[in-house]
């Protein structure tokens, strides 16, 4: 139904709007893929300069590249501003100590196994976003408890490979409006 009202749209050449709630900016395009481009720009980037287009739509080689060459204390610095973290909560979810995570400075960089881990945390929240809208939002599902993980909280089980791919399939899911 919607791809024959933007095929009817297209043939009449009529601007379609896209109001986003944060930041409130408003697109207007004559292809609604070009507008959902800009939102993930505006909204999904969580690690500073380092890709120009969001962590949840990067191929795994890119995500490799970004690992191998090691995130700074700064990208970290713009994944905990943007997810709204402390040190203690990506501590956590990081499976390293507090100490690890600030005695980095500035340009210094993690190891691999660390800006791995970053990464993914990135992509998870990046992908929330995407499905939720919102940062505020995908925050506030990390810290609720689920039926669809036992009870648990999003948040306790982030810190593991297996609970990040599970996280990840639950929002999916989310996104395709099965009951989770």
């Amino acid at each position: 139904m919607d791809k024959e009202k933007n095929k009817i749209a297209k043939q009449r050449n009529v601007p379609k709007v896209v109001v986003l709630a944060e930041p409130a900016v408003i697109y207007a395009t004559t292809d609604l893929s070009d507008s959902m481009v800009s939102i993930r720009e505006v909204n999904n980037i969580f690690l500073s300069e380092i890709s120009k287009k969001p962590e949840a739509d990067m191929l795994p080689f890119e995500k490799m590249q970004m690992a191998k060459n090691g995130l700074s204390k700064k990208d970290l610095e713009a994944l905990k501003q943007k997810a709204s973290l402390d040190y203690d909560e990506l501590a956590q979810m990081l499976s390293v100590t507090r100490a690890t995570l600030i005695n980095k400075k500035g340009e210094e960089k993690f190891s691999v196994v660390l800006s791995e881990r970053i990464i993914a945390i990135a992509d998870i929240y990046s992908y929330g976003v995407e499905v939720f809208g919102e940062i505020g939002l995908v925050q506030q599902w990390m810290f609720q408890s689920n039926r669809a993980l036992g009870g648990e909280t999003p948040f306790s089980i982030i810190d593991t490979q297996f609970g990040r791919e599970e996280l990840r399939n639950l929002i999916g899911r989310i996104a395709y409006g099965v009951y989770s």
